[in-house]
C-alpha cells in the first residue's frame, strides 16, 4: 500500500471520527484502527490530532467551495445550492460546527480567503444597483449562509427542532431563496 493510499484512508477515517466526536472527543487510536494503519503514521503524516483536523476540514471546505459556485449576481440561487449541499453533506457542517465550538485549531486559511474573496463581489453588486440591500456585504453573506444551512440536520433550530415537519426539501429550498431575494431585493 502506498503512502498516498494510507494518507487517504487516514483522512477518510479522521473525517468520520471528527464529525462524530469533534477534536476533543476524537481518538487517534480509533482513527488508526478505522484507517487500518499504525497510530504513529498519523503523527508522521500530520504531526498532531489538531493538524489532522485542520487538514480534514480544509479538504472538505475546499470541495464545498469548488462544488458550490459563488454567484453574487444571484444570491437566491446560491442559497438554493448551499441548501442542497448542506442537506447532502451534514458531516461537513458538523465539522465546521466543531471547529467553531472548540476553537482548538485555527480555521483553514482557505476559508478566510474564500470569505474575503466574496465580499468585494457582493459590494460590486450593491454599487451597481443589482442588489439594493443596505447591509454590509459581510452581513448579507452571513444571512444567505445562515438561511441556506438553517434546515441542515446539524442546525439546532431547523430540521432537528421540527422532526415531524411535512415540508419537502423543494418547499424549504424555494422559501429560503425567496427570503434571500427579499433581503437583497434583487432586481
Amino acid at each position: 500500500m502506498s503512502a498516498e493510499q494510507t494518507r487517504a484512508r487516514i483522512l477518510d477515517a479522521a473525517f468520520r471520527e471528527f464529525a462524530e466526536h469533534g477534536v476533543a472527543g476524537a481518538r487517534v487510536d480509533r482513527i488508526a484502527k478505522n484507517a487500518a494503519c499504525n497510530k504513529n503514521l498519523i503523527y508522521v503524516y500530520f504531526d498532531s490530532k489538531e493538524a489532522l483536523f485542520a487538514k480534514v476540514l480544509d479538504r472538505h471546505l475546499s470541495d464545498a467551495y469548488a462544488g458550490i459556485p459563488f454567484t453574487p449576481e444571484d444570491l437566491p440561487g446560491l442559497a438554493r445550492r448551499v441548501f442542497d449541499y448542506a442537506q447532502a453533506n451534514p458531516d461537513v457542517y458538523r465539522l465546521l460546527a466543531w471547529a467553531t465550538l472548540e476553537r482548538t485549531t485555527a480555521l483553514p486559511p482557505g476559508r478566510e480567503r474564500e470569505h474575503d474573496r466574496k465580499l468585494p463581489l457582493i459590494l460590486a453588486q450593491q454599487e451597481s444597483g443589482a442588489i439594493e440591500a443596505d447591509a454590509p456585504p459581510a452581513l448579507l453573506l452571513m444571512a444567505v449562509m445562515a438561511l441556506a444551512t438553517a434546515w441542515s440536520p446539524v442546525f439546532p433550530f431547523g430540521a432537528t427542532a421540527n422532526p415531524h415537519s411535512d415540508l419537502s426539501d423543494d418547499t424549504i429550498r424555494e422559501a429560503i431563496a425567496e427570503m434571500v431575494r427579499r433581503i437583497v431585493r434583487h432586481k
